[in-house]
């Protein structure tokens, strides 16, 4: 291991890591769902079964008889609820005092902790406690190998059931010479709500899960009963293959193995909590072998960019850079903000391996995170993998990453004097890599898939070192814009210089347009905007080429976007908030992008699709269009509802070209 895999290897995020995990345990889901986001999955809870007690509770009542008046050798009781439900129905035929005189003079198994607690709770006396995994084999080694010196042969065993019969459990019993008399008690039955079933059994098959953890053999017959009901069984065997699928003891494995899927992780303990927090623990190197395994290896940094003459016409005639400059094109030409993201397998598995600061600094990683996106859901633009707020760090900040709460500044921004200790940033000398990473990402692509660069605005990031992190009001950012100008107007200074250096060094390093997230700036007035920021980013746009293309995008900035136009950028991009037709009329000299609410992409296909169309429709076919959406892509939204949308979006034709 070399001493950056070692690094890597020691800082690697521990725990599901962002991982989509499913469950189907049904009497513990809401326990299982606090466990997988405790180890850091997204948990998709989809719970499998329901417990059905027996209408007639003759097959009880007829027990409690034959167990008062003639007595059993040995009474195996496999579950805890199971116990208290029997003893119930008993109940209803002989007082609970008789019961207990008839059990004592049995041999009374418990095959776990759980019936043995509650046979405790009941004061019925448990000879034989059967040892993990509790399995029927387990219980069965415990009765022939007790100190107690019973057998099995001629003895009259009754076992009570839980749910579906374990056949091979009684043929075991009666192949040792034992009468074996069932007890039914409940049966299992599929939930009456089939949803949450259909649609973690769809995110499967949609390989948009990374692991997969069945806690009883019955949840394996039922997951495949719905998906054979659906059409859908020989599709979820297959995905299973790329999936990690973590069983929680013997029986269950065995019924996965009966139905042809391969377990990859059986706890070492027979527990929930084992279960889940092995099973986070060795996600990461169980989703990679799997997903390696069924996923073709390609090299990004293999790939040879085309000769630059060619490269430079395919990108100039790119629906992408045409729609930039206002120019006709044959599709609207869509991208996402945050389209390399944790809705993603691919990345997922990336950030599991390497925490989130290093995967910034690592150039090849970054191209492939770039890459892989673009060409997963076939957007007209990629956007180089960075962060915006790279650029503060070598700024003497302590910049750093919570894992839990988003990025944490150590030495805000609050005085004149703290202002004068913050360092000019010479962005080609503190963050080569990030250049290094454009190189990479521009060979890689398809030579007519232009490359984005970005920056953090001025605002949002003299915000970041201002409050420290995230805000709600920016009660220390107005404030010191307020109170102190001079020392406000250094800040953003410094920041305006460190940002247009960092965004032409992104172009010469080969991104074809840049964008300025200003994604705070909607907290101010216009009054304020014009004031104190809109000099600041003007000056940013001002020391670019003026032939690249510069997007300008910020949330909640309605009342703000003529100010932002001022500030001359390209293509202005407006958030969902705002009705995306009326800003073409307003700003007939700069490209829009935008604008449909990231939620949407959580919707039925149909609905996103009409969504899709509602929104191009109020375009009207106008030139100088780049579908976006009005925020990033959000952490569990559907990847196949994104490509969906970009395949809606590129099949689009109005019904009559606009002209202006």
């Amino acid at each position: 291991m070399t001493p950056t895999e070692k690094q890597v290897a020691e800082t690697a995020p521990r725990g599901f890591s962002g991982f989509r995990v499913v469950s189907f345990e049904s009497r513990l889901a809401d326990e299982c769902k606090a466990l997988i986001r405790k180890a850091g999955g997204i948990a998709i809870s989809a719970p499998s079964m329901r417990e059905i007690p027996l209408e007639d509770n003759s097959e009880a009542r007829s027990f409690a008889t034959r167990l008062v008046e003639d007595g059993y050798d040995i009474v195996v009781f496999t579950t805890g609820v199971g116990t208290r439900t029997l003893f119930e129905a008993m109940e209803t035929a002989y007082p609970r005092s008789d019961l207990i005189t008839a059990l004592a003079r049995t041999t009374v198994v418990a095959r776990g902790p759980k019936p043995h607690r509650v046979l405790r709770e009941l004061g019925v006396p448990v000879a034989i406690a059967v040892p993990e995994p509790n399995t029927w084999r387990e219980v069965v080694a415990a009765i022939e190998e007790s100190a107690e010196g019973v057998s099995l042969d001629g003895a009259r065993v009754a076992v009570q059931e839980y749910g579906a019969r374990n056949q091979r459990f009684l043929d075991e019993l009666a192949e040792h010479g034992a009468r074996v008399d069932p007890v039914p008690v409940y049966r299992w039955a599929l939930p009456e709500n089939l949803g949450p079933m259909r649609d973690a059994i769809g995110e499967i098959i949609a390989r948009t899960a990374d692991v997969v953890l069945f806690t009883s053999a019955t949840q394996v017959q039922h997951v495949f009963e719905v998906a054979s009901c659906d059409g859908n069984a020989a599709d979820l065997r297959r995905a299973l293959e790329e999936v990690a699928v973590c069983s929680i003891g013997p029986v269950c494995s065995e019924a996965l193995t009966a139905a042809g899927i391969r377990v990859d992780l059986e706890p070492s303990r027979p527990k929930l909590g084992v279960l889940v927090g092995e099973a986070a623990a060795r996600a990461t190197d169980l989703v990679s072998a799997k997903r390696s395994a069924h996923r073709p290896v390609t090299s990004i940094a293999s790939r040879k960019p085309p000769p630059a003459d060619i490269l430079a016409d395919e990108l100039d005639a790119s629906p992408f850079m045409r729609a930039c400059r206002r120019q006709p094109t044959d599709v609207t030409p869509v991208w996402l903000m945050r389209q390399a993201g944790r809705y993603m397998q691919e990345y997922r598995e990336m950030r599991a391996r390497v925490p989130f600061i290093e995967l910034c600094k690592n150039p090849d990683l970054c191209a492939e995170a770039t890459v892989v996106a673009q060409e997963r859901i076939g957007v007209d633009a990629a956007i180089i993998f960075s962060d915006i707020l790279l650029i503060v760090e070598p700024m003497g900040l302590g910049l750093e990453y919570v894992r839990g709460e988003g990025p944490s500044i150590s030495h805000v921004v609050r005085r004149a004097e703290d202002v004068a200790r913050l360092r000019e940033v010479d962005p080609h000398e503190s963050l080569p890599f990030v250049f290094e990473a454009v190189r990479k990402t521009r060979a890689a692509l398809a030579p007519n898939i232009p490359l984005i660069g970005f920056s953090g605005a001025p605002f949002t990031l003299a915000s970041y070192i201002i409050e420290g992190g995230g805000s709600r009001n920016y009660v220390a950012t107005k404030t010191l814009m307020y109170r102190d100008k001079g020392a406000w107007d250094a800040v953003l200074s410094l920041i305006a210089r460190a940002v247009a250096a960092y965004l032409r060094g992104q172009i010469e390093a080969g991104c074809q347009a840049v964008q300025l997230f200003d994604s705070w700036v909607g907290c101010l007035s216009p009054a304020d905007y014009e004031t104190y920021v809109l000099p600041h980013t003007r000056a940013v746009v001002e020391a670019l080429p003026p032939e690249v293309p510069v997007i300008h995008f910020g949330t909640e900035t309605a009342t703000l976007l003529d100010l932002q136009v001022q500030a001359g950028a390209h293509v202005i991009g407006v958030d969902h908030r705002v009705p995306i037709g009326p800003v073409f009329d307003r700003f007939p000299n700069v490209a829009v992008q935008g604008n449909l609410d990231p939620v949407v992409l959580f919707a039925d296909r149909e609905y996103l699709r009409r969504a899709c169309r509602r929104l191009l429709d109020e375009v009207g076919g106008r030139p100088g269009h780049i579908f976006n959406l009005g925020h990033g892509v959000l952490p569990a939204t559907p990847v196949d509802n994104v490509i969906a949308l970009v395949d809606a979006v590129h099949e689009y034709r109005p019904s009559s070209q606009g002209s202006s």
